[in-house]
């Protein structure tokens, strides 16, 4: 099939922040592009994480221990990083293979991969920020890793030995009694904290509103309220896709379904092996004093979000299927577990709770490239925690696999072809 050029069709099945990502750089290709969506623009996943851009994730999931830890969890339904004991048999594939990845070789080689598209998405949205006028609360004060006992900041220590020895990322250590003054939310009784200063953090709801209202005006077509029925094949192209809209068709289509897509496996003919993992969050006044900083508490795995006019506390990492109930249990968690370190962990007023299924995958590596069976059929999901951070680099390359151009990055490592 030939490469695409200006003015061929493509239509993006999500309008998630990765949906929005592959329709801006396809969109400044010249492609007319399409995106439809079962819900809203951007109300899923995308909506209401705790809004951090961050190269310093470059280490997976796959670390050695979180194996141990994720059968640990069995038994504590409190455990922040859960397993639901159930019955089903493409979960227990999904953990074999992830066991077999949770060992050092495996975690830096899937390490070094995403810190290559890492550093490419935040160059990019450093570039956008400015050239499309995004207003999202866009702040490059860093994030802070904050730990409460002398034994966490040993563990951390190490942590941050590693990403310095291995991926040239570092952060500047903190000791616990300068932390009143870096940041006076914080309670003076701390171990210390790491900061990494080239993190940046924005309100993922404004971003996403801001940047698909930009596409709106250069011309992309948002469809909401548009659920995928079926999809029509033959001699190894997508013909149509029927919809609650009715047929659609295009010269290529990207799936951008995020935690979703794995329920696509049979109909577009290749293995897409995701689970989700459902993720909470509670959104209120902001506190007083409120944090200036945005930060993570790696022993109550909570990570914190100061807006200019509101206040995020988010966290979980559950393996429960497509559950969409959000247990007042978790919420409060949430509030208890920011206690051992800020002086005003949460604030009284309207609260908004909120869940999200993240997509992922069990090598902690995103799937990027074209479907094996289908020659028009593109893959955008499986960006684990990393979907926000990892937006800008995923358009990108999926508009230079459309255009059969060389990609800026290596992307071999997260083409589907790997299942």
């Amino acid at each position: 099939m030939k490469a695409a050029s200006a003015g061929d069709r493509v239509l993006i099945v999500g309008s998630g922040i990765i949906g929005i990502g592959c329709a801006h750089y396809l969109s400044k290709a010249g492609l007319k592009v399409t995106v439809i969506d079962r819900g809203s623009v951007a109300a899923a996943c995308s909506h209401a994480n705790c809004g951090y851009i961050c190269p310093s994730h470059v280490l997976p999931l796959t670390e050695p221990g979180a194996f141990r830890l994720a059968v640990k969890s069995l038994f504590n339904p409190n455990a922040p990083f859960r397993i639901k004991p159930r019955f089903s048999p493409a979960l227990l594939n999904w953990m074999w293979q992830f066991a077999r990845r949770c060992n050092r070789r495996q975690m830096l080689s899937a390490g070094h991969h995403l810190k290559s598209i890492l550093d490419s998405s935040i160059a990019e949205y450093r570039r956008l920020i400015v050239e499309e006028s995004l207003n999202c609360e866009w702040k490059e004060n860093g994030l802070l890793y904050v730990l409460r006992t002398d034994h966490g900041m040993r563990e951390f220590a190490a942590t941050d030995r590693l990403l310095t020895d291995n991926f040239g990322v570092t952060a500047r250590r903190i000791e616990g009694h300068e932390l009143p003054s870096f940041d006076p939310a914080l309670k003076p009784d701390l171990a210390g904290a790491f900061h990494y200063e080239g993190d940046v953090s924005v309100r993922p709801d404004l971003l996403n509103t801001q940047w698909s209202d930009r596409l709106r005006d250069a011309g992309v077509t948002f469809i909401e309220q548009c659920s995928l029925q079926g999809i029509a094949k033959s001699a190894g192209c997508i013909r149509h896709l029927e919809t609650s809209h009715g047929e659609m068709n295009a010269d290529r289509y990207v799936f951008a379904t995020g935690a979703w897509s794995a329920l696509l496996s049979s109909e577009l003919e290749c293995r897409i092996p995701i689970q989700p993992g459902k993720g909470y969050s509670v959104t209120m006044p902001r506190p007083e004093p409120c944090p200036r900083y945005p930060m993570l508490f790696p022993e109550h795995k909570v990570g914190v979000s100061p807006f200019d006019g509101g206040y995020r506390l988010g966290s979980m990492m559950e393996f429960s299927g497509y559950d969409s109930s959000i247990p007042e249990r978790r919420i409060q968690q949430l509030r208890e577990s920011a206690r051992p370190y800020l002086v005003a962990p949460f604030s009284e007023g309207h609260q908004q709770t909120w869940y999200g299924w993240r997509p992922m995958t069990w090598d902690s590596l995103p799937i990027i490239g074209r479907v094996p069976k289908l020659e028009n059929a593109y893959l955008a999901t499986g960006h684990n925690m990393l979907g926000l951070s990892l937006a800008s680099a995923t358009g990108k390359l999926i508009a230079e696999m459309i255009q059969d151009h060389s990609t800026h990055i290596d992307a071999t490592a997260f083409s589907p072809t790997r299942f």
